[in-house]
């Protein structure tokens, strides 16, 4: 109960530290929503997304599971990106993992974990599909540092193929799609890919080389 009590302690906090500043701050805010960004993450509560990014209320959109998937069974993640995109006319759609993801880290391992799995197959097939690059990288740190970011770009990829994607861009340049890493360790945010604008450019997320998304 003291975790619980803190919680509504910090609101009852920060709500009178910021209307003491700008006593009109969240009137403003109540009516209408006009996001730029949708954000697919991951449930991980390491992962502040907007604290990092210091977006206002009302400027981001925002949908989180395990290991920041976008599946194209997935229901939810769908429904989430036909509204943004649709109704609210977000320009950027941005996937964003984290090194150190435990979804990622179990998908890695032979270990089974229950229902779970059927999430963490997607994962598990990327690292399949990369198997021969992965065994090059010696350290296993660095090879699951890897994995994070092949994840990133296969979900930018998945969002690219859907119909509700599809359909924008056969109307004009628009949404964006950008896969970012998010960096636990030092809290900096790490692009893998930005600005995916058609089909040319999703493509080449699913060859894109090493040396082209850091180190």
């Amino acid at each position: 109960m003291e975790n619980l009590k803190r919680l509504f302690e910090n609101n009852r906090s920060i709500v009178a530290e910021v209307t003491q500043a700008d006593p009109e701050y969240f009137a403003r805010r109540a009516g209408k929503q006009e996001p730029h960004f949708l954000l697919i993450g991951c449930a991980d509560s390491r992962v502040p997304i907007e604290t990092l990014t210091g977006v206002a209320p009302g400027e981001m959109f925002v949908h989180r599971n395990i290991a920041n998937q976008a599946l194209s069974a997935d229901i939810n993640v769908l429904s989430v990106l036909q509204y943004a995109v649709e109704v609210l006319d977000v320009k950027h759609v941005m996937v964003c993992g984290h090194y150190q993801c435990g979804g990622v880290k179990a998908a890695m391992g032979d270990q089974s974990y229950g229902l779970v799995d059927y999430w963490l197959a997607g994962i598990r097939d990327t690292v399949r599909r990369h198997e021969f690059e992965l065994r090059r990288i010696s350290s296993d740190e660095e090879r699951f540092k890897r994995v994070v970011e092949l994840n990133v770009m296969r979900q930018v990829y998945n969002l690219s193929r859907t119909p509700v994607v599809q359909g924008a861009w056969s109307r004009g340049r628009r949404p964006l799609l950008h896969g970012l890493v998010y960096d636990i360790h030092d809290g900096l945010l790490k692009p893998l890919v930005l600005q995916v604008d058609g089909n040319d450019k999703a493509r080449e997320l699913l060859e894109t080389p090493r040396a082209s998304i850091g180190d």
